[in-house]
């Protein structure tokens, strides 16, 4: 890491690390890691396992514990295990590792322990003080750093001094960190400033006593109460900030268990259930980040860099607390990309994707920024492995619905198929795609197996068949037509691609294909009712596109094809729609027959109020 400094024992030379492998130097030097890769199962528990049985445990605990989503009591517990002086380092080398973008304080505070622990000497005193800076310079924005910048402030009164020059520099050198501690709204930002008043007040003393003894101008004590004056707004202002603060993180950080020993020794991020109470923390969390990027310290312009480290702290700690929500993720990139820095917001995106292999948000954001890159092998990559992620989840969701679920049966050919449900054509698959195939974009086999229906896994099917709408609108955006019909000839390959895909590539071939058009939408439409007859609104879709582009004999034909497949209820929606084009468009004659067979078939009532829609409904397409 570029930008952190070397740790040196007191010889100024690297401690030296044992020859011998650190794993298996000493059998009882295992067990922290081992305790660690216990808690990290909960997380990968395939992983875990096959790396213990391999005997790699030690190196997916490194791995792991690297990552932002364990919290610094896990990377705490893993440099323990080489703070012995064989093996520091070997520690020096996982701090540079842990440290180059943690905002977790605790881990901080540890490696200035370390700094100090092995930096002992008055020799040293300037490493120490460079990892003081070091350490401030990358979370010193943070309420809680308040403990380090006393400690800074303790370590920098205790140096011993010689001359007077030496004592001035001490003195400086106090002021300087004292004037950066109190600006910020830091939990104990008010007894910083009691003690920069009482530090102040002190040299004051010994300047007066100096001056009268040499006649000369009260200059010094004039600058100190200049100091404070000065100071005093933005003090005022971090107080006010902090409260707010208080008020902001409260419900985003719960407060420990009373006892010590109720503690979980590693934390890690909870699985959601996206309940009410986490949707609430989620917009607690959202409501608190856009909070510190309004700026409410009042950063001037020349203080920018310090308002992006400090809101940069922040998202770097939302995303470990917030591992599995994609807005928080979202927002990170947003904001990071916001101050020019492209990259690392890509590789924000990347990290929330491992996080969240299922999160249309940030694989379809990071889809468009690397779209607009025309990084287009990242793109078709990226849409790929969501498919299969997702085609995995369906498929043990299939399989759980089939286990407990008695009301599928299996039709002749071996299909899982809705009980009862009719097949509303008689041309097989095979023989429609005869039928079609003087186009070659439609002359790949469909899957002929149909998923079983449930609530949640047509839910979830529709949401997948979104990946594929925009996986093709992609494809015809950033290459051609050709290329759009080669991906839906993949989408109509599988089993759970769902109406909407159909229609999606309807409406693309129909908008964007100025040389027929019209007939490959129609043909895809039909393509699609050989598998999804029976959606009712997949069949209306197909109804009110051929009415819109007033192709009123085949929207006829279609509705004679399709209403007698459907029960008087579930065909409620598809004579509403003709009842309205007839009454719209239609001539009195036609109009009366189908008020006549709307009667026979609802002869309680209609389904509509017909006598209103030549009144009420002319607007309406």
């Amino acid at each position: 890491m570029s930008d952190q400094q070397d740790i040196k024992n007191d010889n100024g030379t690297p401690t030296e690390i044992a020859s011998q492998d650190v794993y298996n130097s000493n059998a009882d030097k295992t067990q922290p890691a081992e305790e660690i890769l216990n808690v990290l199962s909960a997380l990968n528990p395939k992983t875990t396992s096959t790396a213990a049985q391999n005997g790699h445990g030690h190196d997916l605990v490194q791995q792991e514990v690297s990552q932002v989503r364990i919290k610094s009591s896990a990377q705490i517990a893993y440099l323990n295990h080489f703070l012995s002086p064989g093996l520091f380092q070997y520690a020096e080398e996982l701090f540079k590792r842990f440290l180059r973008t943690s905002p977790l304080v605790d881990l901080w505070k540890f490696y200035l322990t370390y700094v100090r622990r092995v930096n002992t000497s008055p020799a040293s005193r300037e490493a120490v003080s460079r990892a003081y800076e070091f350490a401030l310079n990358r979370i010193g924005q943070d309420k809680d750093s308040g403990e380090i910048w006393s400690d800074y402030i303790q370590f920098l009164r205790a140096g011993e001094t010689t001359t007077t020059w030496e004592e001035q520099q001490k003195m400086d050198a106090l002021r300087k960190v004292y004037h950066r501690a109190v600006q910020i709204p830091l939990e104990n930002v008010e007894k910083l400033w009691s003690e920069l008043e009482t530090f102040e007040n002190s040299l004051n003393k010994i300047t007066v006593r100096f001056v009268l003894r040499l006649s000369e101008p009260l200059l010094t004590i004039w600058q100190a109460k200049k100091f404070m004056t000065d100071l005093s707004p933005s003090y005022m202002q971090a107080r006010t900030v902090l409260r707010q603060l208080q008020r902001h993180l409260g419900p985003l950080f719960p407060p420990p268990p009373a006892s010590s020993t109720s503690r979980p020794p590693i934390y890690l991020p909870p699985a959601p259930t996206f309940n009410a109470a986490e949707r609430a923390l989620v917009g607690s969390w959202k409501t608190y980040l856009k909070w510190e990027e309004s700026n409410p310290l009042e950063f001037e312009e020349k203080d920018k860099a310090t308002l992006i480290s400090r809101i940069q702290g922040v998202y770097r700690k939302a995303v470990i607390r917030m591992r599995y929500y994609s807005e928080v993720w979202y927002m990170a990139f947003v904001w990071t990309g916001s101050i020019g820095k492209q990259e690392e917001a890509l590789n924000i995106l990347k990290a929330g994707m491992e996080a969240n292999p299922t999160s249309f948000l940030l694989h379809f954001a990071y889809a468009e920024a690397q779209e607009g890159r025309k990084e287009y092998g990242e793109v078709t990559a990226t849409f790929d492995k969501l498919l299969d992620t997702l085609r995995v989840e369906l498929e043990e969701l299939e399989s759980r619905v089939n286990s407990n679920n008695s009301s599928f049966s299996s039709d002749a050919s071996g299909r899982i198929a809705p009980a009862g449900v009719p097949n509303v054509s008689g041309t097989s698959m095979m023989g429609l795609t005869e039928a079609v195939s003087n186009n070659s974009s439609f002359a790949t086999q469909v899957s002929d197996e149909k998923p079983p229906k449930s609530k949640e896994l047509q839910e979830r099917r529709t949401e997948y068949g979104l990946v594929w709408i925009m996986y093709i609108r992609y494809a015809r955006r950033a290459h051609d037509l050709k290329t759009f019909r080669a991906v839906f000839a993949k989408a109509r390959k599988d089993r759970w691609t769902s109406w909407e895909v159909y229609e999606a590539a309807a409406l693309m071939e129909y908008h964007c294909n100025k040389d027929g058009g019209l007939g490959v939408a129609s043909r895809i439409f039909e393509k699609g009712l050989e598998s999804f007859g029976d959606e009712i609104e997949f069949v209306l879709r197909y109804l009110g596109f051929l009415i819109s582009v007033n192709d009123d004999n085949n929207a006829r034909a279609l509705f004679e094809r399709v209403i007698p497949t459907f029960s008087a209820e579930r065909a409620r929606p598809l004579w509403e729609r003709w009842a309205r084009y007839e009454y719209q468009f239609g001539d009195l004659e036609a109009a009366q027959k189908l008020e006549k067979r709307i009667a026979e078939v609802y002869p309680t009532g209609a389904p509509i109020p017909l006598h209103l829609l030549i009144h009420t409904e002319s607007t309406s397409s």
